[in-house]
């Protein structure tokens, strides 16, 4: 519950934050604690559980959040909400046009991306790479960092060849993964493409959102995250069936049949959900 209101929210503040031309980079800078907090995190917590114990893990999160709690109430500038009675209604956002074609994306790309990475370590294991997962893993998170790093420095003027960029990047990873060399090269060329085309789609579907959304914009924000975590839940539950059923070679291939749909959306969406003239890079 914590996460998912905290990333609806920051998404908006963010925003809020930086002059209108920066507001695309200023959520890109954002978003990039979530990929490393998922790279260094976990890592982190693992090794400090197994050396001092999970209680001692449990009370430095609680510790840090604490300085964290401290260090916003101090330092961070509050901004103004909307009042009550003009918060938009979610019928009348999704009425808006471009929201609910970026919310299809949001939902149908994440769950591609959910359905193999949530199996990951089943699937390298039928490559024959069992040993590998550590390594791959560690690929995929140092692209998406450099995705996010490029996403940064385009987005305000190029989110939507970003967003179609890194759908094709991501369909690529998948077709290598699902040749069936098992070859350790191609392999770590997928997760490669992967990262570098997954990094930067948070940042590119919630900037998207933001621009869309006009004054609604908070609501599908809070709309793309629900249906962000709903994806997650259903690609993980989808990936179990699929492999139950056909088994783990299924994955990459069902990853390309969920793009197909994304990239065309993306490609033909090009006057308010990812328009061909980028309406967020005027500068005042």
């Amino acid at each position: 519950m914590a996460a998912g209101v905290i990333w609806a929210l920051l998404a908006g503040y963010a925003r809020r934050l930086a002059p209108d031309h920066l507001q695309g980079k200023a959520m890109a800078i954002v978003m990039a604690g979530i990929p490393a907090a998922l790279s260094l995190g976990v890592p982190a917590g693992t090794f400090l559980g197994g050396a001092l114990g999970w209680r001692t893990t449990f009370w430095a999160m609680t510790a840090l959040a604490a300085v964290l709690l401290g260090w916003i109430a101090a330092l961070v500038p509050d901004q103004p909400g909307l009042p009550r009675g003009e918060r938009p209604a979610i019928l009348r956002t999704l009425a808006v046009p471009g929201v609910a074609v970026i919310l299809f994306v949001t939902l149908v790309f994440v769950l591609a991306h959910t359905v193999l990475y949530t199996y990951i370590a089943t699937f390298l294991d039928h490559l024959g790479l069992g040993a590998s997962v550590d390594l791959v893993l560690l690929v995929f998170g140092a692209a998406s960092l450099a995705s996010i790093w490029i996403t940064g420095a385009r987005i305000d003027r190029r989110l939507r060849a970003l967003t179609i960029a890194g759908t094709l990047l991501v369909g690529a990873a998948a077709a290598l993964l699902a040749l069936p060399t098992g070859s350790p090269v191609l392999v770590h060329l997928a997760a490669a493409l992967w990262g570098l085309g997954w990094g930067g789609i948070p940042t590119l579907l919630q900037t998207a959102a933001g621009r869309a959304g006009g004054a609604a914009a908070d609501t599908a924000q809070a709309m793309l995250v629900t249906l962000w975590n709903a994806a997650m839940a259903g690609g993980g539950v989808a990936g179990g069936l699929l492999l139950d059923l056909r088994g783990p070679a299924v994955l990459p291939w069902t990853v390309l049949a969920l793009l197909l749909p994304v990239l065309a959306t993306v490609v033909l969406a090009r006057t308010h959900a990812f328009p061909a003239v980028d309406r967020g890079s005027a500068r005042p």
